[in-house]
C-alpha cells in the first residue's frame, strides 16, 4: 500500500468560483511542495443541502486520492461526463478548470 503524502499544518491555497447546473461553486485546492495537486475543498454555499455535502464529499475523496498517488488526471477521467465529455459534477467541472490553467 502507498504511503500517504501529508501536508504541513500551514499551507497555501487558492480559491476560484465556478458555476454548474445553476449553482454557484467555490473550489479551493492547495499544492505539494513540487506543485502537484494535494487536495481540493468544494461548496456551493447551500449549507445543509444535498448538492453540498455531495460536492464535499467527493472533494475529500478526491484529496485522499491525491494525498496517496492517484494521479488527479486518473480522476478527471473517472467522474461522470456527458455525452459531449464535459463534467457532470461539480469534482470533474473544478478538476478541468485546474487542468485548462496549467495548459
Amino acid at each position: 500500500m502507498a504511503e500517504r503524502r501529508r501536508l504541513p499544518d500551514r499551507r497555501a491555497s487558492v480559491s476560484f468560483n465556478f458555476t454548474l447546473d445553476s449553482f454557484d461553486y467555490v473550489a479551493t485546492v492547495s499544492s505539494f511542495a513540487d506543485g502537484a495537486l494535494a487536495e481540493i475543498f468544494l461548496g456551493n454555499g447551500k449549507a445543509g443541502s444535498g448538492s453540498d455535502a455531495n460536492a464535499k464529499d467527493a472533494a475529500i475523496i478526491a484529496s485522499i486520492a491525491l494525498q496517496f498517488g492517484v494521479p488527479v488526471d486518473v480522476i478527471r477521467h473517472a467522474v461522470l461526463r456527458d455525452d459531449r465529455g464535459r463534467a457532470a459534477g461539480p469534482l470533474g467541472k473544478a478538476l478541468d478548470i485546474l487542468a485548462e490553467r496549467e495548459r
